[in-house]
């Protein structure tokens, strides 16, 4: 289905579209200094998607350029098409589903393709292109499960391999599976004994789940912020390739993407949506055996919305023990939160909101609760402040975070 000489093929022909983005170590993000960073969320659109995009489309005959393309997308899959549709003269038509980012749809709009947004999910856009392609004749630009797809995808294999010949291990986000297949072909054909893991979002995990039940399986809904992996039906030749090459397939859960996303801005000064920063979120909370192993994880992207973006820093905070609400229990009378308030300075930590409430009817007449908001170091200065809290009196102090 694939070879390494169209891989070789597809890296030649994106010389002058594809940047050949920088592999970083990543020293702040793990103990034992061994893990890199391959960021193609600074590729040319934010994403690796021009990769695949561009060399399927430079591989269309003149008669299917003439007719146009369509193609289907949550969003990094349609700037790669449309960058390379409009360098090449040819119209080209995205189905969206509505709940893509509005960062990515105006981009794809300004790179010169018509947007066509689909009420649902990622798959309901792509039923919507199906119908288009029948409708019109265009060539449908799938966005993984494509030959020249994958062969495109493959050639960030490639320079990790050029970057760190020695390494021992790559962890790779996975929706469709184009990237993780393309990639693990790569690298398990030139470095057979280099580990190859996926990571996918724990809310959409339908190619975890193919690849541990040996089946190519459908899901029925997913649920993640991670939309460029938010996929619930598997390809057809991913599942083949991964099954063959991928070592293991984890999931991520939503509080630890968010936390990696939020690790990768302040330790590594990096933006990375959340398909892009699953590799590190498996990294960074044991989800694979790479301790000692040089591991480079494959950032995909760093096309998120600002409004997703504070949201996720927010919980990320929450995550890694940096913000936290206590609810307090105390008896009504001058000094409480007084006494309170030294206990939380005398910790270090940061009170940025406080609330009281009288309101709830199972307590004593003369007692209320005291919702404080914390800015924290991390979990041990809160599991501190709650500890003083309790040697003071305070005996009912609850985390809510």
């Amino acid at each position: 289905m694939i070879t390494l000489d169209r891989v070789y093929q597809a890296a030649y022909a994106l010389k002058e579209v594809a940047r050949r983005t920088d592999l970083i170590l990543a020293e702040k993000l793990s103990e034992d200094g061994n893990l890199y960073l391959k960021t193609e969320n600074l590729q040319r659109t934010g994403s690796f998607k021009v990769r695949g995009a561009y060399f399927k489309i430079s591989q269309l005959t003149e008669e299917e350029k003439k007719k146009g393309i369509v193609a289907c997308s949550a969003g990094n899959h349609a700037q790669g098409v449309a960058l390379a549709a409009s360098r090449m003269g040819i119209r080209a038509v995205v189905c969206m589903p509505d709940s893509a980012p509005i960062m990515k749809i105006e981009s794809t709009k300004k790179l010169g393709a018509e947007v066509c947004l689909v009420k649902g999910t990622y798959d309901d856009a792509h039923d919507k292109a199906v119908e288009l392609q029948k409708e019109t004749g265009m060539t449908f630009i799938h966005p993984y499960d494509d030959e020249d797809v994958i062969a495109g995808q493959g050639t960030i294999g490639l320079e990790i391999l050029e970057q760190l010949d020695d390494v021992d291990a790559v962890i790779v986000p996975v929706g469709g599976g184009g990237l993780l297949a393309g990639v693990a072909f790569v690298v398990k054909t030139l470095r057979p004994q280099c580990k190859v893991y996926g990571v996918q979002a724990a809310g959409a995990p339908s190619m975890f789940n193919s690849f541990k039940d040996h089946k190519r399986e459908v899901l029925d809904y997913v649920s993640t912020f991670a939309d460029g992996i938010a996929v619930k039906n598997p390809g057809e030749m991913t599942y083949e390739i991964i099954e063959k090459y991928v070592d293991d397939i984890v999931t991520v859960s939503e509080d630890e993407t968010a936390a990696a996303i939020l690790a990768l801005i302040e330790k590594q000064k990096l933006i990375a949506e959340g398909a892009g920063a699953v590799p590190v979120a498996a990294a960074l909370f044991g989800k694979l055996p790479i301790e000692g192993k040089k591991t480079v994880c494959l950032v995909s992207g760093g096309n998120i919305d600002v409004n997703i973006l504070s949201r996720v820093i927010t919980r990320g905070l929450v995550m890694s023990g940096r913000n936290t609400t206590l609810m307090i229990a105390l008896t009504d009378k001058p000094g409480q939160l007084q006494i309170v308030s030294e206990i939380v300075a005398s910790c270090g930590a940061n009170v940025v909101s406080v609330d009281y409430d009288r309101s709830d009817t199972n307590m004593a007449i003369n007692d209320c609760y005291l919702r404080l908001g914390l800015e924290t170091r991390d979990r041990d200065q809160i599991n501190e402040i709650v500890k003083k809290l309790s040697e003071a009196g305070f005996d009912r102090v609850t985390k809510r975070s």
